[in-house]
């Protein structure tokens, strides 16, 4: 009994230690004055917030690269995946370990390496860093993430069902849509989420690869540190953070329904 209280109090105290930080910056974000002392109840920031147009368009720009690098990364890590997959023995394990290379590696080396590529194909090509070099960067670092969600589900896939779909009269591809993609969804559906998420809040390759004419919402608030924060970040940072737990509860309540609908 006493065991339990105390794994208890143990993780309250790490939840405590995690989120309070956040909490307290919600709190703020509502606070009437630009200090760290309560002056009263206001929106004033939030309302702020939405006029800023410099801000508006950087959370824009990372929205729409989030989205466009997480769709591609997706497609190009599940058909990496398959291809993994269908090798045997020594290549299968060469060619996971070289997908797993951009993971490993720190976000500086990426950045930088990506850095002097793109300037070298500028002065080759003539043109200059903005929205498609970040775009092929994001989708660079995101595809191994749908890799590593992928390969598992691959791995567990009952391949009699796909062969089951072709005596049934499927055609090789309307096998591998019905049978094998939808196999695949969940680790699919998890690996976009992963991409995503890395995309929104990449800071440091987005740094390096995104020139003097685009910032992405990370890049543009590390420009404002170089003045006085105002409570507008703590605003936006409030309304992300909100945004992104009503997804992972919308995910998770929906994967409950689903073994419910399984298992019940």
């Amino acid at each position: 009994m006493k065991m339990k209280k105390s794994h208890k109090l143990y993780t309250a105290l790490i939840l405590l230690f995690m989120y309070m930080p956040i909490v307290i910056m919600i709190i703020f974000s509502f606070n009437e004055s630009r200090t760290s002392i309560w002056q009263g109840f206001s929106l004033k920031w939030y309302s702020a917030l939405f006029r800023d147009r410099y801000i508006i368009h950087a959370l824009q720009n990372t929205l729409l690269v989030a989205v466009i690098a997480s769709l591609i990364s997706t497609v190009l890590g599940t058909a990496a995946a398959i291809g993994i997959n269908n090798f045997t023995g020594k290549k299968r394990l060469l060619l996971q370990n070289a997908s797993n290379i951009p993971v490993l590696s720190p976000d500086v080396v990426l950045g930088v390496s990506m850095m002097l590529m793109f300037t070298i194909a500028g002065v080759m090509f003539h043109f200059q860093m903005g929205f498609w070099t970040v775009l092929l960067a994001h989708i660079t670092f995101c595809t191994p993430y749908v890799v590593l969600s992928v390969l598992p589900r691959i791995r567990r896939m009952d391949y009699s069902v796909y062969e089951a779909a072709l005596d049934l009269g499927c055609n090789q591809f309307q096998a591998f849509r019905k049978v094998v993609i939808h196999e695949l969804m969940p680790g699919i559906f998890t690996g976009f989420l992963m991409s995503f998420t890395y995309s929104l809040d990449d800071f440091v390759v987005t740094y390096f690869t995104s020139g003097p004419k685009f910032q992405t919402l990370p890049v543009h608030i590390y420009s404002m540190t170089k003045k006085p924060l105002t409570p507008k970040i703590n605003a936006l940072c409030a309304l992300m953070f909100v945004i992104v737990v009503a997804a992972m509860l919308a995910v998770n309540i929906r994967d409950i329904r689903e073994e419910k609908k399984q298992f019940g």
